[in-house]
């Protein structure tokens, strides 16, 4: 059992869209695979971790200007020609229905003006694993970062699926990638994430990347190595190559790291206890009736109960 269970809801309604045929359709005929999939989801992860609290951490901002001015290319790669995100017309036409669904039962759903979910979820689990066990449902690697084993504060990762999650935790983010458990945003920003848009510093790859996490803890302490003159844990060629994208690196830890602090009036007093009933009952029959979701509803509302 966990004591709070944050999904990073983007990443899951993704996972569900291109993973259940697009052929799962309403009545009407309109495609509905990506609520049916995240609903089976929840119900899923409900009824197999058995969360005291749940949020369904949202994207109020896929692309903050705050990361944007640190590092234009930062997501740069999916700006759409409207100036917004590269989702699927098929996906887009069912996040209000998502978000109309939520509600209706009753889950605690949220995000936060200027911010991403990853933001939501690193200040939601750092309030949270103060209270005891914090599960974090993402397929977004940046948030391995967050593991805490003090919480604990783990990592459900969905690379292969809900029926078959990595749970990682400080240790295994440690064993997996040879870095300390926390390291990972730092980790990235030495060798880069494509799907980001984090070009990294060039020649260096995942071996060097975690040889001087591990050694330096840090960008900021890599760069003061370098400023003292520090030559131990530096090859003469990782030290060039460092020097060189001091510029690059001083940005991309802004851009990588989670927000932990976010001060907002939509976290406060936020009400994330499961409910034991349908918040609106008449609106989620409406909705499953007319999006054909009965099936996955009641399963989420057996979960729940």
């Amino acid at each position: 059992m966990s004591g709070l269970m944050l999904l990073d809801t983007p990443s899951l309604y993704f996972r569900a869209f291109y993973g259940v045929p697009e052929s799962v359709k309403a009545p009407d005929g309109t495609p509905v695979n990506a609520v049916r999939g995240l609903i089976d989801m929840i119900a899923r992860l409900v009824a197999d971790r058995r969360p005291e609290r749940l949020v369904c951490c949202m994207d109020a901002d896929w692309r903050p200007a705050f990361r944007v001015e640190a590092l234009p290319s930062y997501k740069a790669h999916r700006v759409a020609d409207d100036g917004g995100d590269q989702v699927p017309g098929a996906l887009s036409a069912q996040l209000p229905v998502i978000d109309a669904v939520l509600d209706a039962v009753g889950l605690a759903r949220v995000g936060v003006p200027g911010y991403e979910a990853d933001d939501v979820i690193g200040t939601l689990a750092a309030r949270g694993a103060a209270d005891g066990p914090v599960d974090i449902v993402t397929g977004d690697r940046d948030l391995f970062q967050l593991v805490d084993e003090r919480g604990p504060v783990l990592v459900l990762y969905t690379a292969r699926g809900i029926r078959n999650l990595e749970i990682l935790g400080e240790k295994e983010v440690a064993a997996k990638y040879a870095i300390p458990g926390r390291g990972y945003g730092e980790y990235a920003a030495l060798r880069g994430d494509p799907s980001d848009g984090l070009p990294g510093v060039p020649g260096v790859g995942d071996k060097t990347a975690a040889a001087l996490v591990t050694r330096f803890g840090s960008v900021a302490g890599i760069l003061a190595a370098l400023d003292s003159g520090d030559a131990e844990g530096f090859t003469a060629a990782a030290r060039r190559r460092i020097e060189a994208a001091r510029d690059y690196l001083a940005a991309a830890e802004t851009v990588v790291r989670v927000v932990t602090d976010i001060d907002a009036p939509e976290l406060a007093g936020l009400d994330d206890r499961l409910p034991a009933a349908p918040r609106d009952p008449r609106a989620l029959t409406d909705l499953a009736e007319r999006w054909g979701l009965s099936s996955p509803v009641e399963r989420l509302l057996k979960a729940l109960c």
